[in-house]
């Protein structure tokens, strides 16, 4: 296979688990003068010395990165389409701040109109913060979601995502049944899921908006979709544990509403987790379910400190979710800065994390959670070249930073204590460049606007 383009880079990425004792120090790889041959389908196809890629294909053109820090693309594992524009709403705990900020937004979503032009300034944002491949919470309005995956084929990202399906407690609008729900959760997924980059994810929104009947609809179609995952919410704010705990006595927990019904599995993420029980880490490490890891929200919104020794210690896997809007901001490195900070802050009881654990769940630990882990996630020979570039503004404290790190693992330190939207420069998905200088580019054309919402 010949090569459209060599890579000249600067890279780090994390092809080993930082967390697995096995792996040495300092838990990366960072290649000071690497190559990377790119074939057309955007594979990696060499990945060595820069010389010596140069040298096995002197036909394709060089692309010289070195100015900044290449990076594999940034994995999001829990991010919500509806809630661009109610980030930074602080003050309130879970269930207020749903009621007063969320759910009211999500209703607007009702219009074809306002859904497109949220779904423009989501994926847009997606791209400026350097996510190419991300596990979204779709909306509970079936037309919305239809809008929101035409962008994302329009830019080309990786992204699995669905219908949110609820049938008690949010707003009326939010509501369903059980059969609508599984009729259009199946008819999204038969026109979007494996269309390009995108996957479709069975979603229903908390156990404490679905009743068992719902449930069950969910579990219908993720019999019926081959390939397809499954997303909710688990253990996020005491208030909402003991609320579940009284509408399904039955249960032996809150993980147990979904697994009753056959839910979880290896291609399962559960968001938060933040008050497991032992038993309930028993399960899911029992059915390889992921936990999206959302240290912003957690902290804005009060929930709690997130528990990663004991999920570490029972072999359940975790990543890393922005969990807009709920989370202050579509970053993923201020989510791996403050998963550092929180860990800290809990002494023994807490990871000490480097700054190759804050790459790994920022990348390979979130592709592998989706599924994903031979794709992308890292940038060795045979994935996908999803990368982003990190070049700061001159005299901005990243570039400051960097110029003056001492080493590898220092460089990597700051770029998760500073980087923020204005240092990504470039960002590609599956070899395709869609953003270049802070603009976005599209890889397929706009649809005619009369032929953009969805019929039906």
């Amino acid at each position: 296979m010949s090569a459209r383009v060599v890579y000249r880079a600067r890279a780090f990425d994390t092809p080993d688990d930082p967390f697995d004792p096995a792996t040495p120090a300092p838990g990366f790889r960072y290649d000071d003068d690497l190559g990377l041959a790119v074939a057309d389908d955007g594979t990696i196809i060499a990945r060595s010395s820069y010389a010596a890629v140069a040298a096995a294909h002197p036909d394709a053109p060089v692309l010289d990165l070195r100015s900044g820090l290449l990076l594999p693309g940034l994995v999001d594992t829990h991010v919500h389409f509806p809630q661009v524009r109610v980030i930074g709403a602080l003050g309130m705990p879970l269930l207020e701040w749903l009621e007063r900020c969320a759910l009211p937004e999500e209703v607007h979503l009702g219009s074809p109109d306002y859904a497109a032009t949220i779904a423009a300034e989501f994926v847009a944002s997606l791209i400026a913060a350097g996510t190419t491949t991300s596990l979204v919470f779709g909306s509970h309005f079936a037309p919305a979601v239809d809008l929101l995956l035409a962008e994302v084929e329009r830019y080309g990202l990786r992204v699995t995502s669905g219908l949110v399906v609820s049938d008690r407690v949010l707003p009326e609008p939010l509501l369903t049944t059980p059969d609508r729900a599984h009729a259009e959760a199946l008819a999204l997924a038969g026109r979007w899921h494996g269309r390009g980059r995108i996957r479709y994810a069975v979603t229903p929104r908390f156990a404490l908006s679905a009743s068992d009947p719902v449930l069950a609809a969910c579990a219908a179609v993720l019999d019926e979709v081959d390939g397809a995952l499954f997303t909710s919410h688990v253990n996020e704010n005491s208030a909402e544990v003991a609320t579940v705990a009284g509408q399904f006595p039955d249960r032996d927990h809150y993980v147990d509403t979904y697994d009753h019904h056959g839910l979880l599995g290896p291609l399962s993420v559960l968001a938060h987790d933040v008050h497991p029980t032992d038993p309930e880490l028993d399960v899911m490490a029992a059915r390889r379910t992921s936990v999206a890891w959302c240290p912003t929200s957690n902290s804005a919104l009060g929930s709690g400190i997130f528990p990663l020794r004991r999920h570490l210690a029972a072999g359940v896997r975790v990543a890393l979710g922005s969990d807009v809007g709920a989370g202050t901001g579509f970053s993923v490195f201020k989510e791996g800065l403050q998963a550092y900070f929180l860990q800290h802050l809990q002494g023994a009881d807490g990871v000490t994390l480097g700054a190759g654990h804050l790459l790994h769940l920022s990348t390979a630990a979130g592709a592998a959670a989706l599924g994903l882990g031979d794709t992308v996630g890292d940038l060795s020979e045979g994935k996908q070249f999803d990368a982003v570039l990190l070049r700061p503004p001159p005299g901005t404290a990243l570039d400051l930073g960097l110029r003056h790190a001492d080493s590898p693992e220092s460089a990597l330190g700051k770029v998760f204590a500073l980087a923020g939207d204005a240092d990504v420069a470039e960002v590609w998905v599956g070899g395709d460049q869609v953003a270049s200088g802070g603009f976005v580019r599209p890889v397929t054309p706009r649809a005619p606007a009369a032929r953009r919402r969805p019929a039906g």
